[in-house]
């Protein structure tokens, strides 16, 4: 059976938090649903059977639960790690972006820590400058698949989702230059295609672009928005989307100029539906520049 978004929302949270006390106020604060639907859909999933609430108050979520969830079960993660990182020189000149340590240890070791937890075993690296360094993940990740881009040099990062435009089906897709101090921000199960954004009243990088709850575009800098991170989801059937849509704007007149973002954000927008996720200050930062990463780990300061 398909799940309504309450229902889901309620019955995920449980699954994360399986077993413990959870009052009504705890599952709304945790579900960003409302006490007063959180009240009235408890007994619904307990009357389904999804639910089990014993007197000691602890709350479990049984086996027809966990089945009723599984639909929306993530079932891969895909980390874009292609690019040279130009802005990070001389950081990057013998090390690529997504090794670079951050307080003793890779960053893109946050995010392989947050994926693993979550209960996602199936994880690719598409890379491309100096590829063969990320062999050293395979030691600590072996269920790392890695896929080759050689095509890194001459287009932007579209080459590296054309590579993987199988893989998007019910998967998480992550750039590599994200340090991830929240790991909660990947979880086991997802109800829709989003973007995770952190709310901001003033941003001069990317930000979503919403309209009725959706994401209808991208945009640089603006007011009361939300700032963008490549923490993204898709559908079953919006990654059939992109596997269909991708390569069309690839081979599209300038189309290798393109980031893989502009087809569910711009050039498709339509085909699809993308909720924002909104993510607190300090989750997720994003390391674009020598001067952020200095700020974030001030051993380089003396680079």
């Amino acid at each position: 059976m398909s799940l309504n978004r309450k229902f889901f929302e309620i019955l995920a949270f449980v699954e994360r938090r399986n077993g413990e006390k959870l009052s009504q106020r705890k599952i709304a604060a945790g579900t960003g649903l409302s006490l007063g639907v959180v009240n009235k859909t408890l007994p619904q999933l307990l009357e389904e059977g999804f639910l089990d609430i014993p007197e000691s108050k602890n709350v479990y979520i049984t086996r027809e639960g966990l089945a009723a969830l599984e639909p929306y079960r993530v079932q891969r993660a895909v980390i874009m790690a292609a690019g040279f990182g130009s802005r990070l020189m001389p950081i990057t000149l013998n090390t690529p972006k997504a090794l670079i340590r951050i307080h003793g240890r890779p960053m893109i070791e946050t995010m392989l820590d947050a994926i693993l937890a979550a209960g996602i075993e199936e994880i690719y690296i598409v890379r491309g400058y100096l590829g063969e360094q990320f062999d050293i993940l395979k030691k600590k990740y072996p269920t790392i698949t890695f896929v080759e881009n050689p095509d890194y040099k001459e287009s932007n990062n579209i080459s590296s989702a054309m590579k993987v435009r199988h893989l998007f089906r019910r998967a998480y897709v992550l750039d590599s230059d994200l340090y991830l101090q929240n790991p909660d921000l990947i979880r086991k199960y997802e109800y829709c295609a989003n973007y995770v954004g952190v709310y901001k009243e003033k941003t001069d990088d990317w930000r979503l672009v919403l309209k009725g709850g959706r994401v209808i575009g991208m945009k640089i800098g603006g007011t009361d928005c939300y700032h963008m991170y490549d923490i993204t989801y898709w559908t079953e059937e919006d990654g059939e989307k992109m596997e269909r849509l991708l390569p069309e704007l690839y081979t599209s007149p300038g189309g290798k100029e393109n980031y893989w973002d502009n087809v569910p954000l711009d050039v498709y927008n339509r085909e699809f539906y993308i909720e924002p996720r909104p993510c607190q200050e300090g989750d997720v930062i994003e390391i674009d520049t020598l001067t952020e990463l200095q700020e974030l780990d001030p051993v380089y300061k003396f680079k």
